[in-house]
């Protein structure tokens, strides 16, 4: 007994004389190419100038547009959106690993209670004399077990457990930002739909003065049948692309209740046709977006949850070290379990060291580096997308700013067109056909027109989600 007690002293001063050795890489976030600067970002012209929205709520980053439906929408979409809901339970699991792999840096405590019956054999040699054959055995054990961790094994798979919950928080951000995006931007286009309604509307309402003009003229033989078939058809058509808007725009309006967690049935938004222009949008330098996209973040940090792995796969070349102690009370007699007389206890150091596992060490080690290594080319490629993102709705921008002041002029150009003919149909001097021609020039021509303004306004709404909406990585909970 004095020889385990000797054991299990020599074992935890040991533990707790000795400084440990963490095995495993040292984490370092992977390097990844940023340019000085956004090479769209000099040719943007006074876009960027016009509406500074520095001093916008970074968190609420749809509110430069100045839209209070758009912003109570956002609201709904934040408190009943069932995969933004999903992805915070996936967080909270995240969290609650991490708890557990705590857990294993402190002994496991286990009591119980048994009541057993046994009997003797009245032929048992081993049985005294004047010993009854049946007896009671009253127990009350509790036993600790505790593995030190000498070898960093626990604490990296606590970092690796913090880490995955940091990408579960960013993964979070990133559902969030994606849904806003995607409201913002189905918003948006519906939007955009009323001014192409409106549009064809007011399309409707001059052809049907030009139908009626048309009518008159031929009841009086200055135009004929096939004038007035003319005007009928161009007037059928654009009716026909309004009830085509209806579809489009019902199918945006259910997309939006969706988002916003609400049956499609009984929900409805008024018409609102979409103006204005696209806000301006500071772009930063390209080196902060590394720090203002969620999902680059849960991705580096995915890298240092699998770099804290490999210490795990390393630690498990080392000896397995486990202090255990048992005790507890004991008798025949359950009366008795309270005496001194009836405490029983022991200790023990263990110690373990696997000599031959057929490579199984070595290549787990190995699976783990390869692990890390694939997710720190997943990294890269990520953020070179993310650049790539932002350079593209830079473009856009920029380029359908040019494309819009050049189709204004078109239509410009139509308007007066239109307007020349019709005064020469009305006075005798010009046949429809002239008339029908100019106009529907010109309507194809504000069509043009109204489509660029919506993808303008979406190009900015996805600048801004390229750019991380108003997240940042100092928003990811602490270690």
């Amino acid at each position: 007994m004095r020889a385990k007690q000797s054991l299990a002293r020599a074992a935890l001063a040991l533990v707790l004389g000795g400084t440990g050795c963490s095995v495993g890489p040292k984490y370092q976030r992977p390097s990844a190419p940023a340019p000085p600067a956004y090479s769209e970002d000099g040719h943007n012209g006074d876009w960027k100038h016009a509406r500074p929205a520095d001093a916008a709520n970074r968190g609420s980053w749809w509110s430069i547009y100045g839209d209070d439906r758009l912003d109570r929408l956002e609201l709904r979409c934040a408190a009943s959106n069932q995969s933004l809901q999903a992805a915070a339970d996936a967080y909270a699991q995240a969290h609650d690993m991490v708890l557990v792999a705590k857990s294993a840096l402190y002994p496991t405590i286990a009591i119980g209670a048994s009541a057993t019956r046994s009997r003797f054999s009245r032929t048992n040699p081993l049985l005294p004399p004047n010993v009854s054959q049946s007896f009671w055995d009253f127990l009350i054990p509790v036993s600790i077990s505790w593995e030190p961790d000498f070898w960093g094994s626990i604490h990296h798979q606590i970092e690796s457990s913090q880490a995955s919950a940091q990408a579960s928080a960013a993964e979070l951000a990133n559902v969030r930002l994606s849904l806003q995006g995607l409201l913002a931007t189905t918003y948006f286009q519906m939007r955009g739909v009323d001014l192409q309604a409106r549009l064809l509307r007011d399309t409707i309402h001059a052809d049907e003065s030009t139908l009626s003009l048309t009518q008159k003229r031929f009841q009086v033989g200055l135009d004929s049948r096939s004038d007035v078939e003319q005007a009928a058809a161009q007037l059928d058509q654009v009716r026909a692309e309004l009830v085509d808007l209806g579809v489009e725009r019902a199918h945006e309006e259910h997309a939006i209740a969706a988002l916003i967690g609400v049956p499609a049935s009984g929900f409805h938004l008024a018409e609102d046709p979409l103006t204005g222009e696209p806000p301006s949008i500071p772009t930063g330098v390209p080196s902060e977006l590394l720090e203002r996209r969620p999902d680059i973040a849960a991705m580096e940090r995915r890298v240092a949850a699998e770099n804290a792995l490999i210490g795990v796969a390393a630690a498990a070349y080392y000896p397995n070290i486990t202090l255990g102690a048992g005790g507890g009370l004991e008798s025949d007699q359950i009366t008795e379990l309270a005496n001194k007389g009836s405490t029983t206890w022991d200790g023990s150091a263990t110690v373990s060291e696997v000599i031959f596992d057929a490579g199984r060490r070595k290549a787990e080690l190995a699976a783990a580096m390869a692990q890390r290594q694939q997710s720190v080319a997943l990294y890269r490629d990520l953020v070179l997308s993310a650049f790539r993102d932002v350079e593209d709705q830079l473009g856009t921008l920029r380029l359908l700013a040019q494309e819009t002041e050049q189709q204004q002029q078109a239509v410009h150009s139509a308007t007066l067109s239109t307007q020349l003919a019709e005064d020469r149909f009305r006075h005798g001097l010009g046949n429809y056909l002239e008339v029908l021609t100019d106009q529907t020039i010109e309507l194809q021509d504000e069509q043009v027109v109204a489509n660029l303004l919506t993808r303008r306004i979406l190009a900015s709404a996805q600048l801004m989600i390229s750019l991380g909406g108003g997240w940042n990585a100092s928003q990811l909970p602490s270690n």
